[in-house]
Order: structure tokens, then C-alpha cells, then sequence
């Protein structure tokens, strides 16, 4: 096992019990559908939470997979990961009751995990940056990881502090509609060399 490898497992581990929260969480309210009010809100949310957790490993594999391995670089990754593992925690409430309506756990909870998948996006690209500079193309890197970071602020900030339904859905439906549509990109299109931006908006590669 390499060094990469090592750290990977590790950090790998804590972003699949994120999305093994959401799962749980979603299977739970689907458990109890008769009883509860589920809204599309809290669904939205969760798959916009679980397909971020998605891009973000897949941002730390291409990033990461060359940077020599230290307890350094394991206490960041774990910190981060954390970040994830806790916004995911709050997307579905943690015990159902009969008569619940999950729209209220989604207005108590909604602002904290969007600004903490912010939070765990801009401590990517902060780390991030001793890997890029270290790139002779690191300019050009440099400035699609900002751009993609602006209009993942631009979106997802202001899901998280409207109190206006329709405009969250507008927000946070277009960041989903951004990630699915990377998604179906082949692979390499739009890429730039050496680098994969946290975020979706960034070039893919």
C-alpha cells in the first residue's frame, strides 16, 4: 500500500459515513412515509449534499494522489472530512416522530449545512494550494479553481440564508443540474492539466 494510498483509505472512510448518513436518513423517512410529511425540500437538499461529498472525493484523489503522505496532510483531510460528515448528519433529523414534518427540520438545519459544505470547499482550496503552485501550469490552475469557487459561493450562499422556497430550488437545483451534466461529460473534456477543481463548475480532468 502506498503512502496515498494510506491516506486515501482513511480520508475515503469518513466521506462514505457522510453518505451513508444521508442513506440511512433517506431510508428512515421513506420507513415512516405514512406517517410523516417528507417535502421535497429535505430531498433536494440531500441529494445536493451527496453529489458535493461525490465531486469533493473525487477532487481529492486528483489532488492529492502525488503530494508526499504526512500526519500533517491526515489531520487536514480528517478535519475536512469531518466538515462533510456533520452537514451530512443534519440533512435528515436523527429520530422521526409520527405527525413530523421534515420541512421544519429542513428550515432549523438548512443554513448550517450549506455553509458547512462551503466551509469544507474553501479548506480544499486552501490546502490545495501548495499542490498547484508547485505546477508549472499554476496560473491557469490557480484561476479555475477561483472561478469555480466564486459561482459555487454565488450559488450556495444564498440557498443557505433565503427563507423563499422557490429561490433555495432555483440555487441549489442549478448546482445539482451543473454536477449532473459533469457527470455525463467524457472523460477529459474541458480538463485542465494535472488538476481537478473541488467544485463543480470547474474544468473536469
Amino acid at each position: 500500500m502506498s503512502a496515498f494510498e494510506f491516506f486515501f483509505s482513511f480520508y475515503g472512510m469518513v466521506l462514505g459515513l457522510s453518505v451513508a448518513v444521508i442513506a440511512t436518513g433517506f431510508a428512515t423517512a421513506i420507513q415512516h412515509r405514512k406517517s410523516i410529511r417528507i417535502g421535497w425540500l429535505t430531498l433536494l437538499l440531500a441529494l445536493f449534499v451527496g453529489l458535493d461529498i461525490a465531486t469533493f472525493w473525487d477532487a481529492a484523489w486528483h489532488m492529492f494522489r502525488d503530494a508526499p503522505f504526512s500526519y500533517g496532510m491526515l489531520v487536514v483531510g480528517l478535519a475536512i472530512a469531518l466538515v462533510y460528515f456533520i452537514a451530512a448528519s443534519l440533512v435528515f433529523p436523527h429520530s422521526i416522530r409520527d405527525g413530523m414534518d421534515l420541512d421544519e427540520h429542513f428550515w432549523a438545519n438548512k443554513k448550517v449545512v450549506l455553509l458547512l459544505t462551503v466551509a469544507a470547499n474553501l479548506l480544499m482550496l486552501l490546502v490545495s494550494m501548495a499542490q498547484i503552485l508547485a505546477r508549472p501550469n499554476a496560473m491557469m490552475i490557480i484561476g479555475a479553481y477561483a472561478g469555480s469557487f466564486l459561482l459555487y459561493v454565488a450559488l450556495i450562499v444564498p440557498a443557505a440564508l433565503t427563507k423563499k422556497p422557490r429561490l433555495f430550488a432555483a440555487l441549489v437545483g442549478l448546482h445539482v443540474v451543473i454536477y449532473l451534466a459533469i457527470a455525463c461529460l467524457p472523460a477529459g473534456m474541458g480538463a485542465v492539466p494535472e488538476a481537478r477543481p473541488a467544485t463543480a463548475a470547474a474544468p473536469q480532468g
